[in-house]
């Protein structure tokens, strides 16, 4: 007899999850639907696939197997669908990890792309540089772009330009600024900003910078999109690439200190090695590519 597709599918989800009432919901089932479907796929087979302990559950050993089997299922038939889109670069799923900065520049066009092409869908992800090799790594993204060249066996990477490391300064203030200045304003912090101000602050004011953990902070904030407010505010600088202010509404508020010695990230595109790329990717890449010259 032939198992049925949608109730190992319900199952998998069920074990992914490892609780009935976010399978359900996850699902769009109600709690019933899955239990009862469960109960359906353990009479077909004749086993037992969970073993229950109150409201909690573990799989049988007959229930990982099934559990495999969903996921295996999964990815044949994903792999199937990527073959079957292959030539066509407007349909499919694509997946794509990068900075957080680099995401804001990104995803809006990513949207107008998605636009023109209703049957292509576009997964962007704001990523460290270390989850995104390793997401490239596993299968989890299609293409990544960092800001250094992998060197892995395993990745193709691809030099696609580079962006400016600025310093954000209220309106008004970006001519001639000193160290001083800096200190005087304050730091608006966010997870990278120590980093970058060892990288610039290094080179610009290399007799009054004694290292990023001595910066006078005057606020912080983790939401990529949000760290420009308070610049605009006159609440102080940060420190974000170039990407990072490609969407900040209040632009004119803001702007680029000139510095004597500016510093570059570079910017790399990178997928799986020996992989034959689609259509779409290829389209995506040559996207990037074009999108990343914009910020040099």
């Amino acid at each position: 007899m032939m198992l049925n597709a949608t109730w190992i599918e319900t199952f998998t989800v069920l074990a992914e999850e490892g609780h009935f009432t976010r399978a359900a919901e996850r699902l769009n089932m109600t709690q019933p639907g899955v239990s009862q479907q469960l109960r359906k796929l353990e009479r077909q087979l004749g086993q037992k696939l969970i073993a229950q302990d109150g409201k909690s559950f573990t799989l049988t050993d007959a229930g990982e197997t099934v559990r495999d089997l969903g996921l295996s299922r999964r990815a044949e038939e994903k792999t199937l669908r990527d073959e079957i889109t292959r030539e066509d670069p407007n349909v499919g799923e694509l997946r794509i990890a990068c900075s957080g900065s680099f995401a804001l520049l990104l995803y809006p066009r990513a949207i107008d792309l998605m636009r023109d092409a209703p049957k292509l869908a576009i997964h962007v992800e704001a990523a460290p540089q270390d989850r995104v090799l390793e997401g490239v790594l596993d299968g989890r993204f299609d293409l990544g772009v960092v800001s250094e060249e992998p060197r892995h066996p395993r990745i193709d990477a691809q030099h696609i330009g580079q962006e400016e490391l600025c310093l954000v300064l209220p309106k008004g203030r970006g001519q001639t600024v000193g160290f001083d200045d800096l200190e005087n304003l304050g730091l608006v912090a966010h997870p990278d900003v120590y980093r970058y101000a060892n990288e610039l602050f290094s080179l610009n004011f290399p007799m009054a910078f004694t290292g990023s953990d001595r910066l006078r902070l005057r606020t912080y904030v983790n939401q990529i999109g949000q760290i420009p407010g308070p610049v605009a505010e006159g609440l102080g600088y940060t420190l974000l690439p170039r990407s990072g202010l490609a969407t900040f509404p209040f632009a004119d508020r803001v702007e680029v200190a000139r510095l004597p010695l500016p510093r570059y990230q570079q910017l790399w595109s990178i997928s799986r090695r020996n992989l034959t790329p689609s259509a779409r990717l290829k389209r995506i890449k040559a996207f990037v590519k074009e999108l990343a010259t914009t910020l040099d």
